[in-house]
């Protein structure tokens, strides 16, 4: 996975969320009208408040008061109902930007399933990391709309009624964005290298989870239970200091805002007792003058949560573009029944491995033709198939398919053409027959059973309840599952090429048989990689891969 940054990734808003998330221009423009409106609001109760003392002071009753007790209700009303507001466009946003967002991430891992990134990375990232736009959105990015509009209303109003306290303002509401911006760069690294290790527990504990029954058989789950222990320390450390600096930062900003407003507050305490300013001017800047600093210091207060939303932001952007763009405009499929499909030294290097996985590889198979790969493990048997899939991007050479290479080709037409058997099946809840028709959903029953059958799962009960990855089954049944389903493909799917990798591994030698039986009377070809003698005996030409080279071995 890239981690290049784009530019102008990891500020305040990152601009990828603008261009790519409709939901967050609509935001901040709600939040552009709303923040100018609760700018007038702040002045007008100012104005009814300075009134209302001044006012009373000077007639000696509260009469001034009773006059502006009902407009200023209503100011207050208009100010609690535009919270609201806010707060539901606000929630709206971070739900339609978290779920285009986990669209797209979605997508882009339907697209490269071979991505360097864990399960438990991409479920933290999809769950717990996205989550954290909630408060992106519902506390920082209405405070950051804020501290624009508020505090140029507010000063425009102060500015009318005296220019020296507007001086004052001016002189120390830009010290408070340069504190946010020391204080936001260490806790963007905190932010950060905390997001790192919640990805490493979340992998580690998935890890362990899908490990317990092994752990179990030879007596090692509770020595696992040490590592664990150390992750989550780590984890809890880091979310300690994270909080720790924004706890010193608001009491920083705090501090600041207060010892600005102190200083305005004694020169209009000072000139008010002098006679050069009246009492209700007096009030109205004193009124306003805290309203300067609040939104700049409530932004100081929630950079906390602009960090995990735009850490989680940048890492989703990540996973994105990560996975290759489908391109529009695709060449048609070929028809694999009469077409070849030849590999054309074709190398393929995974990240942040020096030696190749495979190294100019070139194979043709034919028209109809079954093929087999072997070799010993490490060997780039599965890479090989993931370029074929289109999974994994060969770093040189190409694969032509009918003559036209693979990249031209529609992801999604050319994946329909296939059938495919991982080493490890997926099956889903449900009846052995919903998971063998996921291969054709449109199938009769009788194409059903007549694929277990060919697959030598005869006797398994299609209307059979399974629980979520194929619980109740033996490895070799869920095999022989996964086999039917690739035959259905290509009975009543559209399928044209079956890619196999260890179809037949965990099986006794005569459902083996049945199984390759199976898979020669569709006459179709395919691309098979094993181990087992039957299937290679099988297959019309084998090709063996050699083991890879260790660094500085011979060539």
């Amino acid at each position: 996975m890239s981690r290049r940054r784009s530019p102008g990734a990891g500020g305040a808003l990152d601009p990828r969320l603008l261009r790519r998330a409709g939901a967050t221009r609509g935001y901040l423009i709600a939040g552009a009208v709303l923040g100018s409106v609760t700018a007038l609001l702040i002045v007008a109760q100012a104005w009814l408040l300075a009134t209302g003392i001044a006012g009373a002071f000077a007639r000696r009753d509260l009469t001034a008061v009773r006059e502006v007790a009902v407009p200023l209700v209503a100011v207050f009303a208009l100010r609690a109902a535009l919270r609201w507001l806010d707060a539901i466009v606000a929630a709206r946003s971070a739900a339609a930007v978290k779920s285009q967002l986990r669209r797209e991430i979605i997508a882009a891992r339907l697209r490269s399933p071979s991505a360097d990134l864990k399960p438990g990375a991409l479920t933290s990232v999809l769950t717990q990391g996205l989550d954290a736009l909630d408060g992106y959105f519902a506390r920082y990015l209405p405070q950051l709309v804020l501290a624009v509009t508020v505090p140029v209303i507010v000063g425009a109003a102060i500015w009318t009624a005296d220019w020296v306290s507007v001086v004052i303002v001016a002189a120390t509401v830009p010290l408070i964005p340069v504190f946010m911006v020391l204080v936001g760069r260490m806790t963007q690294t905190r932010v950060r290298r905390r997001a790192r290790l919640q990805a490493r527990l979340a992998d580690h504990f998935a890890d362990l989870v899908a490990g317990l029954p092994t752990l179990q058989v030879f007596g090692r789950a509770r020595a696992q239970a040490e590592g664990l222990r150390r992750s989550g320390e780590a984890h809890r450390s880091e979310t300690m200091a994270t909080l720790r600096i924004s706890f010193l930062s608001a009491l920083v900003l705090e501090l600041l805002a207060t010892l600005s407003v102190a200083m305005i507050a004694v020169g209009i305490g000072l000139r008010v007792v002098e006679g050069e300013l009246t009492l209700f001017t007096g009030l109205f800047v004193l009124i306003l003058a805290p309203e300067v600093y609040l939104p700049l210091r409530q932004v100081g207060v929630h950079y906390h949560d602009s960090a995990d939303g735009v850490a989680a932001a940048e890492h989703a952007f990540a996973l994105i573009d990560a996975a290759p763009a489908p391109a529009p405009g695709r060449t048609q499929i070929p028809d694999l029944r009469d077409a070849t499909v030849e590999f054309d030294a074709v190398t393929v290097r995974h990240p942040g491995v020096a030696a190749p996985a495979l190294e100019r590889i070139s194979l043709v198979l034919g028209a109809g033709e079954v093929v087999a790969i072997c070799g010993p493990s490490g060997a780039g048997k599965s890479s090989l198939l993931g370029v074929l899939l289109g999974f994994v991007r060969p770093e040189s050479g190409r694969v032509l398919v009918g003559g036209v290479p693979l990249p031209e080709l529609d992801p999604d037409a050319w994946r329909a053409a296939l059938a495919w058997v991982p080493q490890q099946p997926a099956l889903i809840a449900g009846t052995i027959a919903e998971n063998v028709l996921l291969g054709a959903p449109d199938a009769p029953q009788s194409r059903v059973r007549a694929a277990l059958a060919g697959a030598g799962a005869g006797g398994l009960d299609p209307d059979r309840l399974l629980d979520a990855g194929g619980e109740g089954l033996s490895t070799g049944e869920r095999r022989r599952v996964a086999i039917a389903r690739a035959l259905l493909r290509i009975d009543c799917g559209g399928g044209q090429l079956l890619v196999l990798d260890e179809p037949t591994a965990g099986l006794d030698v005569e459902t083996e048989l049945a199984a390759i039986a199976g898979l020669r009377s569709v006459g179709v070809g395919a691309l098979v990689v094993s181990h087992r003698e039957p299937v290679l005996a099988a297959a019309d030409r084998v090709i063996p891969l050699a083991a890879p080279v260790p660094l500085g071995g011979p060539r």
